[in-house]
């Protein structure tokens, strides 16, 4: 295995350095189901540490760790009881410290999540909360209001969770408390100055640790409206996790005064050398998003839109033009993210007909209707050197390398995600996406760990395996691989533009010599080479299977890279 460098950029870019996280590839981890080392079928640090190799060997300039905070994992650890220390199931500070290390060692840097939106209800605060009167300080750090009607049983007002059901919950003396998640995650109330002191502290305990950023969960959710009385959505906020709240002047999503917060959190990061970034999940309109990466406020934010676009040339088209757009405004780059451990993976999701129903189709067990498995794999092999040719960061989900597909047929009583049981069973939740790696073809969870995993792996797993593909000619791995090492040679060069290009094929040109072309058309396309060009990579056989030397052919559903600087 090859170790490379991590390296910082000196040139100056809209006012801001021309970092490592401009044009990086950022490689996510779902802590529960990277590797257990331990037995005990959970992930943990120290088995992400031994694997580590594997990103670097990838490519990636860093890894994202989702939360190993102590919790009740009542939503995967995103319900945290303490944010300054990690959960015995994933391990201690020391094997923090030491996955630290062996990051830095391979080159890769390390961010972490930050969860600042709500806490579980078994931390300390919250406990306190409880135990105290209405009207006490130690419910001022939350949102507790008295209840409408006559003997207050009805919620305060009609807020919805995101996973279901009312976003209030009723305590023993009358009062209720705001959840926009599970009834397990009290919403913090980011007016509190308790509240700001205690999360600076914790910005500062983990670059103090080293690690060299922070994914911002829920970003858009800290500050609400709380001037009584609590003005009502008409229900209308029980969308996808990831969907763009609608309406103007929110109560609780997306508030202006929320960007106070990050430009209080820039000057902190922005204290540390060298450089700390910081990405915000902040599931707001196109039109809105750029306003977090604002000089002054975060580093990037996630792009949902490429995540959620259809397999379809005119919407990629519209959402790379919005987005590099919206970026530009601010002297920033997009994100892209075809996945995350918060959706149906997208080679399954482009396995579906266009429209397809992704709550109901899982609800059907993922047999109706029934998948194309070779056509989402080509369109998933597609997708990714189209996203990787982009200008900006790319963040890839622990298996997409490995053409993971989603596990829809996950019985009933392995569910873990409150979604589930918050919905009365209607809606199954993300469980299909967070199944466990698979390393070895055989084995005790093929490999994850010396015993079982968390949730089911099903049969023929290891065949996606890192044993199985690596190596082997064609295979996703390689894929991944090989596009990561050729897009090094084309990092630093932001330029963008389009391409003449057939009906419902993308062609463009990345810088000054990355062309990308797919065909999204359903249908072989003839590829002329440019004079000079050299075929760089294909997700697909480029030969049209005639005669040797006739006409080259673009598969439908491929893309190809070719390396126009003569």
């Amino acid at each position: 295995m090859t170790e490379h460098d991590v390296r910082d950029g000196t040139d100056e870019f809209g006012g801001q350095r021309r970092a490592w996280w401009r044009e990086s590839v950022v490689y996510q981890i779902y802590v529960p189901s990277f590797a257990d080392a331990d037995g005990d079928g959970m992930g943990d640090l120290r088995g992400i540490t031994g694997r580590l190799g594997h990103v670097a060997e990838l490519g990636a300039d860093a890894v994202w760790l989702t939360p190993f905070y102590p919790s009740p994992l009542a939503d995967g650890g995103y319900d945290v009881a303490d944010h300054r220390d990690v959960d015995p199931r994933h391990g201690t500070l020391d094997d923090f410290r030491a996955l630290l290390a062996r990051a830095r060692a391979l080159g890769l840097r390390t961010i972490v999540d930050i969860v600042p939106n709500h806490c579980s209800e078994r931390h300390p605060w919250f406990q306190e909360a409880l135990a105290a009167p209405p009207g006490s300080e130690a419910r001022e750090r939350f949102v507790f209001r008295d209840g409408k009607g006559p003997d207050g049983a009805e919620p305060p007002a009609d807020w919805q969770s995101k996973f279901g059901g009312p976003a209030w919950t009723r305590v023993p003396d009358g009062q209720w408390y705001m959840h926009i998640f599970a009834a397990e995650q009290p919403d913090l109330n980011w007016e509190h100055p308790d509240v700001l002191a205690d999360f600076e502290r914790t910005l500062r305990f983990w670059l103090d640790l080293g690690v060299d950023g922070f994914r911002i969960d829920v970003a858009h959710g800290l500050r609400k409206d709380l001037v009584p009385p609590l003005r009502d959505t008409r229900g209308g906020d029980s969308a996808s996790l990831n969907a763009p709240p609608s309406g103007e002047n929110h109560p609780f999503w997306d508030r202006d005064e929320t960007h106070e917060i990050y430009r209080a959190w820039r000057k902190i990061t922005d204290s540390y050398a060298p450089e700390r970034i910081m990405v915000a999940e902040a599931g707001v309109s196109a039109a809105r998003l750029p306003l977090y990466t604002r000089p002054d406020e975060l580093h990037q934010a996630f792009n949902f839109f490429h995540l959620r676009c259809p397999w379809d040339a005119a919407a990629f088209r519209d959402v790379i033009d919005t987005s590099l757009a919206g970026a530009a405004a601010y002297g920033s780059l997009p994100t892209w993210v075809l996945s995350n451990h918060d959706v149906v993976r997208h080679r399954t999701r482009h396995a579906l007909p266009l429209g397809t129903d992704l709550p109901a189709w899982l609800m059907a067990d993922g047999r109706e209707p029934a998948p194309d498995e070779e056509r989402g794999g080509r369109r998933a092999r597609a997708a990714a050197l189209l996203t990787l040719a982009l200008p900006g960061t790319t963040y890839l989900y622990q298996g997409e390398e490995l053409g993971l597909p989603e596990v829809a047929d996950l019985p009933a009583e392995a569910l873990r995600d409150p979604m589930w049981e918050r919905t009365g069973q209607r809606r199954k939740g993300r469980d299909g996406c967070r199944v466990p790696l698979p390393w070895t073809r055989t084995g005790p969870s093929h490999g994850f760990g010396p015993g079982g995993s968390w949730l089911p792996q099903p049969a023929g797993w290891g065949a996606y395996s890192v044993e199985a593909q690596t190596g082997r000619p064609g295979s996703f791995l390689e894929l991944y691989r090989t596009a990561l090492r050729l897009r090094r040679d084309f990092v630093g060069d932001e330029s963008f533009a389009w391409l003449p290009s057939a009906e419902d094929e993308l062609a463009f040109r990345k810088g000054a010599g990355l062309e990308c072309r797919v065909n999204i058309s359903g249908r072989p396309l003839p590829l002329s080479l440019p004079a000079g060009a050299r075929l760089l990579l294909a997700s697909e056989d480029l030969a049209d299977g005639s005669v040797p030397g006739g006409p080259v052919v673009l598969p439908a559903d491929a893309a190809v890279w070719l390396d126009t600087r003569g």
